[in-house]
């Protein structure tokens, strides 16, 4: 990681669009210094107003905004609201992010968020980003290994009382064989929301069915249940 003071940042492009945020590729170099360059990823969310938002109100029960002037900003849709909206997505995948990584769970390395933007580890080749699962040419046995990779991820989340609560193949990516989970705003308590537990069965169910297009034998009920014996373990 470069930390000097003197580092600059160099927008390289975009990687990637979608409906609440688009990611840039960052350079974050010390001029004339060869060895003190890195990549990065910018994650840079967008208000409601410009961005076709559909984070469920219900990934969030069970959080609490301490800042009562931003909840009523927020509540009103405010432009200032709008704004609030977007960093806290920010700042909770940063927060989300932050504690993953030191559980183990393979996920982009979390370097700052500011604002509306969260900056982490670009998971690539040179400034190609790694393909996401559901665009990856893999073998049988390729398969089944993703798979037992996605199921130790989900176990994982599981033992620490969370489920992803969007998961599918389109936000997995595979580097060199290595599965990495993206996208984690959203991450949900599953005692503390009262949907907790649908989430959980829905990202155990999406999983499923994409493998098991692909001619995996993998069975939803099966994943569900180990997961749920996790969580009461």
């Amino acid at each position: 990681m470069v930390t000097s003071a003197a580092a600059i940042d160099t927008e390289l492009g975009v990687v990637k669009t979608g409906k609440e945020a688009d990611v840039h590729l960052i350079e974050r170099a010390v001029p004339d210094e060869p060895g003190q360059s890195i990549l990065l990823a910018a994650k840079r969310y967008r208000d409601a107003a410009t961005s076709d938002f559909h984070r469920s109100g219900r990934y969030q029960e069970g959080r609490r905004m301490r800042n009562t002037r931003d909840s009523r900003a927020v509540q009103r849709g405010s432009a200032y609201g709008r704004q609030v909206s977007a960093g806290r997505w920010a700042y909770a995948e940063f927060e989300t992010l932050s504690r993953l990584y030191v559980l183990g769970l393979p996920v982009p390395y979390p370097v700052q968020v500011s604002g509306t933007e969260l900056l982490m580890e670009f998971i690539g080749d040179g400034t190609e980003a790694a393909p996401r699962l559901a665009a990856a040419r893999l073998t049988a046995a390729e398969l089944a290994e993703c798979f037992s990779q996605v199921r130790d991820a989900m176990h994982t989340l599981a033992r620490a009382g969370l489920a992803h609560g969007d998961l599918s193949a389109y936000n997995l990516l595979v580097h060199h064989g290595r599965v990495v989970v993206i996208d984690l705003p959203q991450v949900v308590d599953v005692v503390g929301n009262p949907s907790g537990m649908e989430f959980l069965q829905r990202d155990s169910v999406n999983v499923c069915d994409w493998f098991t297009r692909r001619g995996l034998d993998v069975d939803a009920d099966e994943l569900f249940g180990e997961l749920v014996a996790e969580l009461f373990g």
